[in-house]
C-alpha cells in the first residue's frame, strides 16, 4: 500500500502524553503501515497565540525529523488580529497548499464574516482543512468542554466562493444525515475516515459519499493509526475505491 494520510499532528497533545507524540516514533509507525506521505499539523496551534512561531517550528520539525514523508500543514487562528500575516507566510514563505483551522478551539464560527474572508483569500491557492472536533466528548478535560464545529453554513459559503475547497477532519460524530448530503452535493468537500465507527464503515459511507471525496486520515497520534488501516480492511472495496481513498482523491489537492 502507498497511503497518503491527510490527518496527523506533531508535538504534545495539551492534556496527556500520547504513545506516538515523538516525531520519529510517529514517522516509523506510519511507514510501517504503508504511509508514504502524511499531512502534519501541530497540536500547539490549539492553544498557543503565536501562530507564526507554531508554524515555523512545525516546518522545521518536518524537515529535520520527517524522513521525507511529513508535509507541514499551517494553522490559522481567525480570532487573532494578525491572522492575515500568518496566512501570507504560510502561502508565500512556506509554499503551503494545505491549511488547517480549529474554529471550536479559537472561538470562531463558520458563519462569521472572517471565515468567508479567509475562504476567499485561500480559494484556488490552498485546500482548507477544518477540524470539526479533536477529542470525543467522553474524554475531554472537565475544564475544556469543546463543542463540535457547526458546519451547516458551509454549503452556502461554497456556493458563493466557487473556487474554495474544504476538507472536514474528524467529522463523522457530528456530521450526518441531511447536513452531510448537502456538503456532498457541493462537490468541493472531502471527508477523512478517522472518526468512522462500526463494522464496514467505509463501505456504508460509500452509499452517501463518492470514493473520490473520502480520504484516508488517522488522526494520529491522538488515535492509533492502525485503526484507520483496519477500516480499510474490514470494508469490501473495489481496487478503484481503495486507490481513491488511500491516495487518488488527495493527489489533485496537493
Amino acid at each position: 500500500m502507498k497511503i497518503i494520510d491527510a490527518n496527523v499532528h506533531l508535538f504534545r497533545w495539551p492534556f496527556r502524553r500520547l504513545g506516538l507524540d515523538d516525531t520519529s516514533a510517529l514517522v516509523a509507525k506510519l511507514r510501517s503501515l504503508g504511509v508514504v506521505e502524511a499531512w502534519a499539523g501541530s497540536y500547539e496551534a490549539l492553544l498557543h497565540r503565536d501562530l507564526s512561531a507554531v508554524n515555523e517550528r512545525l516546518v522545521t520539525e518536518c524537515r529535520q525529523r520527517g524522513e521525507g514523508i511529513l508535509r507541514p500543514v499551517g494553522a490559522i487562528n481567525l480570532s487573532l488580529p494578525d491572522w492575515e500575516e500568518d496566512l501570507r507566510r504560510c502561502l508565500e514563505n512556506y509554499k503551503m497548499s494545505v491549511l488547517r483551522v480549529y474554529p471550536n478551539y479559537h472561538g470562531t464560527e463558520l458563519s462569521d464574516p472572517v471565515f468567508a474572508k479567509f475562504l476567499k483569500l485561500t480559494a484556488s491557492k490552498a485546500l482548507v482543512q477544518i477540524a470539526v472536533m479533536m477529542e470525543e466528548e467522553r474524554t475531554q478535560h472537565p475544564m475544556m468542554k469543546i463543542p463540535h464545529v457547526n458546519v451547516t453554513p458551509l454549503p452556502a459559503l461554497l456556493k458563493s466562493i466557487p473556487k474554495a475547497r474544504v476538507m472536514l477532519l474528524n467529522c463523522f460524530r457530528a456530521v450526518r444525515g441531511k447536513p452531510l448530503l448537502e456538503l456532498v452535493a457541493t462537490e468541493r468537500v472531502w471527508f477523512d475516515i478517522s472518526t468512522l465507527e462500526g463494522m464496514s464503515g467505509i463501505e456504508r459511507m460509500l452509499k452517501q459519499i463518492p470514493a473520490n471525496r473520502i480520504v484516508f486520515g488517522t488522526h494520529a497520534p491522538l488515535y492509533l493509526p492502525e485503526s484507520a488501516v483496519l477500516k480499510l480492511r474490514e470494508s469490501e472495496l473495489t481496487q478503484e475505491q481503495f486507490a481513491q481513498i488511500t491516495n487518488g482523491a488527495l493527489r489533485p489537492l496537493k
